[in-house]
């Protein structure tokens, strides 16, 4: 069966595994400090304006959020995320088993926070002595469900945040299929957040987030933390290997711009047969609402998952494509999905 449940199914980009295996053998500090992840970090740091200093690397994404929002937070101070938010509904409650809280704002259906949302927020908080204080705002790009963040919604939300005194921090899972799809760069992100992260794992890494805390007020200490959370590699250059092959060049977004291209053929074949989507589409995640008859059907060859009943006769499915999709299964999907209308 063809998987578009996930953009993790593969492994990873050949290149990495060649550098992996070229370099096996090789003698090299741990812990990060080999010369693949120098490099990778020297790549980071030129690209977003930071310090080397001021990007960690980090297996897991959830792990990423544990470590940065519980550093970044003191006790009495809480996150703000859009209700579909990743630390929201799919992190195990990591974040709130750190004793901080998330309030959750109600948004479009891209899932994307606007000044709007943050507004009616704000509008509702009582002055109460002694309440927790808002302090970060979470958002992630894509969103949850495929929304993509313009570089002027970072720039005003980044504005906004200052004003209010909120840390603005962007989970970059998918970065590579938003940068792909709008003209955001490394450079805007340094200069517009307080921390965002680079993700490998689903944009053709076979691991690995790389945190920048951009703030420089984040910095301190961190690394002792990372430690303390056991999220520090002790063979680190298989995490810097992942991040000095994906961004040496332009392979990051290049792959992404593969996996945003077979979800438009998909969006294209879906528009011709008449069915609309959840949200609208702009990366590589597709929520198509279809007939069930049609998804029970399509499930016998291909994976996906049933995201939202709409009603009765429909559901919302989600499909992912990756940098690892082949256009022939995509093809072959379109034809079966006509076949079926």
């Amino acid at each position: 069966m063809t998987n578009f449940k996930n953009d993790y199914s593969e492994g990873c980009h050949p290149s990495i595994l060649e550098t992996i295996i070229a370099s096996n053998m090789e003698q090299e500090e741990g812990y990060g400090m080999d010369k693949y992840s120098k490099e990778a970090r020297k790549i980071i740091a030129n690209k977003t304006g930071v310090t080397e200093e001021q990007v960690y690397f980090i297996p897991v994404g959830t792990q990423t959020n544990l470590l940065a929002l519980s550093a970044i937070l003191k006790p009495y101070e809480y996150a703000i995320a859009a209700e579909s938010g990743h630390i929201v509904y799919v992190e195990a409650g990591a974040i709130e088993a750190t004793g901080h809280k998330i309030i959750h704002l109600s948004t479009q259906v891209d899932g994307k926070v606007r000044i709007d949302d943050l507004e009616v927020f704000f509008g509702k908080m009582a002055d109460i002595h002694n309440e927790l204080l808002p302090r970060l705002l979470y958002i992630s790009n894509t969103t949850e469900v495929g929304g993509v963040y313009s570089k002027e919604e970072i720039v005003a939300l980044s504005a906004y945040c200052k004003e209010k005194g909120l840390l603005l921090y962007l989970d970059g899972a998918r970065l590579a299929s938003a940068m792909a799809a709008s003209s955001l760069t490394f450079q805007d992100l340094g200069q517009y957040t307080d921390a965002f992260y680079i993700g490998a794992t689903k944009a053709g890494g076979m691991m690995g987030e790389a945190l920048v805390l951009v703030n420089p007020q984040l910095n301190k200490g961190f690394s002792i933390i990372q430690k303390q959370k056991g999220a520090t590699l002790a063979k680190g250059r298989f995490l810097g290997i992942q991040f000095l092959e994906l961004l040496k060049g332009n392979l990051y977004v290049d792959l992404a711009k593969h996996a945003n291209a077979m979800a438009t053929k998909i969006v294209h074949a879906m528009n011709a047969a008449g069915f609309e989507f959840m949200a609208e589409p702009q990366s590589n995640q597709l929520f198509p609402i279809l007939p069930n008859l049609v998804i029970e059907k399509l499930a016998k060859k291909y994976e996906f998952y049933n995201w939202k009943k709409i009603d009765q006769d429909f559901t919302a499915i989600r499909l992912i494509t990756s940098w690892a999709t082949k256009e022939e299964n995509v093809d072959a999907f379109i034809l079966e999905l006509k076949s079926l209308t």
